[in-house]
This record gives C-alpha cells, sequence and structure tokens, in this order.
C-alpha cells in the first residue's frame, strides 16, 4: 500500500499510484479492471485481487466508503453533467472526495480544462457506445488500416489535451498491440484484446450476471443462476406463507405466545364482571 494525500488532502492509502501503473505499462504487465454499480459489487471488487474499480461519479461516495484503498476511477455521466461548469464542478467534487482519475466521453475541450487543473482525465475512442448512431452502430472498430490510424489519431489528440489515460473499446486485436506501442497513454481496453495496459470488464460480466453478455466477455462465476434461484426460492416462499395465512396454520404454537397459566381464565372472569359500555 502506498500512502497518499488525496485531492482534498486527506490523508490515505492506496494500492496504486499512476506512477505504478505507468510502470507496469513499460513492464508490459496487465493490471486489470472492473466496474462497481452497487455497494455490494464495490465491496467484492475491492476484496479480491483486481487492481481498479470504475464507478459512476454519483456513486463514488459510497462505493469509496467500502472500497477505501483500491485505486478508483470516477466516471462522469455525459447526459448528467453537461456544461463545462457543471463538469469542473463534478469532478473537483470526486476528486476532493478521493478519486484517483475522472472518466469522461466528453471533447476535449472539457479533457484539457480538467488536466490543466492537475487532475488524472481518462479519455475513450473506438466504440463509444453513447456515440455508436455516429459511427455505424455498435461494431468491432480497426478491422482496416485507416480506421484503425484514425483511433491512434484520437489517441493522440487526448496526450495533447493532457489526458492519462484512455479506454479503448472494441477495436480489432492487432490494431490495439499496435496503437499501444506507439502512445504513452495508459491504455484501458475492453473488447479489445490483450493488447492494453489494464484489461477492463463489467462485473456483472465477470460473474456471470449478465443474461445476453457481449462477445467479448467471459462469465467467471454463475451470480445470474444463483440469483434467478433466490427470485424462485423468495416467490415459492410467499406463496406459502400466503396459503398457511389463508388455511389458518399460520401462525400456529411454534410462534405465538401463551398467556402465563391461570391467567387466561382470570381474564375471562374479569371481562364477564365489566358492565357493558353502551348499557
Amino acid at each position: 500500500m502506498k500512502q497518499i494525500y488525496t485531492f482534498g488532502g486527506q490523508r490515505a492509502q492506496r494500492n496504486l499510484t499512476l506512477p505504478d501503473i505507468r510502470a507496469a505499462k513499460a513492464a508490459g504487465r496487465k493490471l486489470s479492471q472492473a466496474n462497481a454499480l452497487e455497494v455490494a459489487e464495490a465491496m467484492a471488487v475491492a476484496a479480491s485481487g483486481v487492481d481498479m474499480m470504475s464507478v459512476t461519479s454519483l456513486r463514488y461516495d459510497e462505493a469509496r466508503a467500502v472500497a477505501p484503498h483500491i485505486y478508483t476511477i470516477a466516471t462522469i455521466g455525459a447526459p448528467q453533467f453537461v456544461t463545462e461548469d457543471d463538469m469542473l464542478r463534478e469532478a473537483f467534487r470526486v476528486a476532493i472526495a478521493g478519486a484517483d482519475a475522472i472518466y469522461t466521453i466528453r471533447s476535449l475541450k472539457i479533457v484539457e480544462m480538467l488536466a490543466r487543473e492537475g487532475l488524472s482525465v481518462q479519455g475513450h475512442v473506438g466504440l463509444v457506445p453513447r456515440k455508436s448512431i455516429q459511427t455505424g452502430g455498435l461494431r468491432a472498430m480497426g478491422k482496416t488500416a485507416e480506421e484503425a490510424l484514425s483511433i491512434l489519431q484520437d489517441i493522440r489528440r487526448l496526450e495533447d489535451a493532457g489526458a492519462v489515460a484512455v479506454e479503448v473499446e472494441c477495436v480489432a486485436t492487432e490494431a490495439m498491440a499496435e496503437i499501444n506501442r506507439r502512445t504513452s497513454l495508459v491504455t484501458h481496453t475492453i473488447g479489445s484484446g490483450s493488447g492494453g495496459d489494464v484489461i477492463f470488464l463489467f462485473t456483472a460480466d465477470i460473474t456471470g450476471d449478465t443474461p445476453s453478455p457481449a462477445r467479448h466477455a467471459r462469465a467467471f462465476g454463475n451470480v445470474l443462476s444463483l440469483r434467478q434461484a433466490m427470485a424462485a426460492e423468495r416467490e415459492q416462499a410467499l406463496n406459502a406463507y400466503a396459503e398457511a395465512v389463508r388455511t389458518g396454520s399460520f401462525p400456529d404454537a411454534a410462534v405465538n405466545v401463551a398467556m402465563s397459566p391461570g391467567e387466561h381464565g382470570r381474564l375471562c372472569e374479569a371481562l364477564d364482571r365489566l358492565r357493558p359500555i353502551h348499557e
């Protein structure tokens, strides 16, 4: 663990720092990354051997609370934070709270603005799902030399804007390997083979919790079947409970509380002596 101060000036520990990640790139040592959409996933990622985690900025605080030491990238959603002021304010908020890097799909101008403030910024090239209408739908990128060169140029523009890392999604394996040798950025790849520096996969895909996973995903667990079994068991239990109430078999002596011996009789005698309220 490395001792650090966060952007907000708080003492903390991290499993990785940016120089560690760059050293791994230089040495050809692959790092792993998973995301967290909920607290349970953040806890699981932090407890595992995964090297780094990404989480939406909107859930950053609760994720950091249960995963205090793992290198964490805060994803700032384009739809939620529209203006430059919105982006800067949210980036500062999560950086002050301890985010180690800021991810955005926004313009080079936004990347440059955040980088100028001393933040570690990660961009996105290749298949950018939210921009897929502009690039021909959800498809693999970089299958031609021309398109691969275009992706490299996008990466170099991010370099010039001051980014430290880039997510490269669904790019042909050979193209990714060649591109990675020609950029100083740390490449976080998903669906782009093993040519990147950090191999990224969604936690739901890793754990087998996705009904229809992407072609590039591999399940290393079977959480979906367990979740489905739990749902079926929950429904069965509720049905059995409702039936027991209807038939009068619940509540029964096993769960009921009885009066002390002789007290029921004394209660009935006392009730018999009571004058009716409306007499």
